[in-house]
């Protein structure tokens, strides 16, 4: 139970010692907690950009990189790249823009709209890093079989000795269960992360339909 829902406890007390909370003074409380739950958000999610860029600064140089590179990507992955970096930082904007509604509304029923906009934002950008992270695994494989040398020599070999089909399999496998525990490693940050923040301004807008109720 947090500091709101003690102080609304105690309110409806005949008997209590605290002064006696006025529906503009829980609904400021609500205000204050919900604006700040979304500049939390908006915080996260940049340290969530600035993170996953850091990874792929640290990978320049490295032996991925030059593999990468060997692919000659560029024709596909810059536009790509363009295309996912105009996304999250229209994503950020939004983040930014909840933000500054809900600091800025002057009444429950705009609070409670804002907090459900909120919460479908923070769906939509989990579920777009979801798909982003499949369909670069999926083109990822596609180019790797098609245009790795290294990977081009093995599936030749593999038909050559008649393994052709066990080799396509344990390499389909292989990045099916690298992909399920990366995405489950994300699902779990998002759920206890984003999850948590936003448990948190639901429980907010429950109290607001109390409120107005």
């Amino acid at each position: 139970m947090d500091g709101l829902d003690l102080l609304k406890k105690d309110w409806n007390k005949e008997d209590n010692k605290y002064p006696k909370l006025t529906y503009d003074e829980i609904y400021k409380m609500i205000l204050k907690k919900s604006s700040s739950i979304v500049k939390w958000i908006f915080i996260i999610s940049l340290l969530e950009f600035i993170f996953w860029f850091g990874i792929g600064f640290l990978l320049k140089g490295t032996s991925f990189s030059g593999k990468m590179e060997a692919l000659d990507l560029d024709a596909i992955l810059i536009p790509i790249s363009i295309i996912s970096y105009i996304v999250i930082f229209y994503f950020f904007y939004l983040f930014y823009k909840n933000y500054r509604n809900i600091s800025s509304t002057d009444s429950a029923k705009v609070l409670m709209e804002n907090i459900l906009k909120t919460r479908r934002t923070v769906r939509y950008y989990v579920i777009f890093n979801l798909i982003s992270i499949v369909f670069g695994a999926v083109l990822g494989t596609y180019y790797a079989i098609n245009h790795d040398p290294e990977m081009i020599d093995k599936l030749q070999q593999a038909s050559a000795d008649g393994n052709q089909v066990a080799v396509y399999a344990i390499f389909i496998v292989t990045i099916i269960l690298v992909l399920t525990f990366t995405i489950g490693v994300l699902i779990l940050f998002y759920w206890l992360i984003y999850g948590l923040l936003l448990r948190r301004l639901n429980h907010n807008y429950k109290e607001l339909k109390k409120l107005e109720d």
